[in-house]
Order: structure tokens, then sequence, then C-alpha cells
């Protein structure tokens, strides 16, 4: 990246989970390879990393509440050259499959532009990442061509499991943004 151009711009989503800590990391490896980074949490995000370690990591406010600003939404969505949510809950994963938006990241997922990169990396629960029910909501999403999926890692998990549900490494993470961004219109 040449001095003169201007850095890639990547929208965060963190949502509820034990993942959320590596929502950190990834936000250091992104600040730290050049990117402006806005991050949007969900309310459930904030009960596992506080909005202050984001904002420290980023140098700029971080998005939470949908009324404070009511075109946020449209303006993060055309503002990002790409978006991530990492962690995605089961929940926030059913409420884009469904078409929910009924927060301030759903709504911004929501208003991406039509082509814009968004990548999804899941983390969960190993009996909740084989449920049916999300199985059919990835699917979804998957036939719809918008999104890049970050499958979880099998692991030791927060709740002692051993098995699928590990959210992906974050370098691994940025690399499929950075990939993306390029597909990205500008």
């Amino acid at each position: 990246m040449s001095s003169d151009a201007a850095p890639p711009r990547l929208l965060l989503g963190v949502t509820g989970g034990i993942a959320a800590y590596k929502a950190c990391e990834l936000t250091s490896l992104a600040v730290k390879a050049g990117w402006e980074v806005e991050v949007v949490m969900t309310a459930n995000a904030t009960k596992f990393v506080g909005p202050l370690t984001f904002a420290g990591l980023t140098g700029r406010n971080v998005h939470l509440d949908t009324f404070a600003d009511a075109m946020a939404h449209i303006l993060l969505a055309k503002w990002a050259g790409v978006a991530v949510v990492a962690p995605m809950s089961a929940n926030v994963l059913g409420k884009l499959a469904c078409g929910l938006a009924d927060d301030l990241l759903t709504t911004t997922l929501m208003a991406l532009p039509r082509g814009k990169a968004c990548v999804l990396a899941p983390a969960m629960n190993t009996e909740m990442w084989l449920n049916p029910v999300v199985i059919r909501n990835l699917r979804w999403l998957e036939d719809l061509g918008r999104y890049t999926l970050i499958a979880p890692t099998e692991k030791r998990l927060a709740c002692g499991d051993v098995g699928v549900g590990g959210l992906a490494d974050p370098v691994d993470i940025l690399a499929a943004v950075t990939a993306n961004l390029a597909l990205s219109p500008r």
C-alpha cells in the first residue's frame, strides 16, 4: 500500500460469545496492517468484552445503539470496504439468514450495498454448530453467494467439550477479509 493510498476500511461486527475476546486480536492485527476499523457490537458481546477495549485498539468510538444515530447503519454499511462478523453467534447467524434486523449490527448487515463483501466467522458449541437449524441457516446464506464463511475449528471449547465450534484463527480471518476486499466494489 503506497503512503498516498487510502487505507482499507473494515467493519467488524462482534456478537456475544466467549470467542469475542479473539475479536480484539483480529482488530489489533487489522490496525497493525494499516486498516481503518469500525466496530459494531451487539449488547450480548459487551458482556464478554468491553467497548473501551475496541475503542482503545481502533482509536474510534464503538457503535452499540441502533438509535444513537438513526442513519448509523446506512453510513457504516456504505463506509465499509469489507465487513466481517467475528465471532458470529448462532443467534445473529439466524437473524441474518432470515432477514431480521433488530439491532445495530443486523440493520447494518442488511444495509450493506449489493456486492459488498461480508465474511462470517461463526463460533459456538459443537452441538449448536451441528444443529439442523444452524446448518439450514448456513446453507441459506451460502446459497445467496454474498457471504464468505470461515468455518470454525475443532478444539477444546470453553464449555469443556472437544469438537468443532472454535473461532477460526484471527490471522486466517484477516487473510479472508483481505482477499474479499479485492472482490468488493469501491
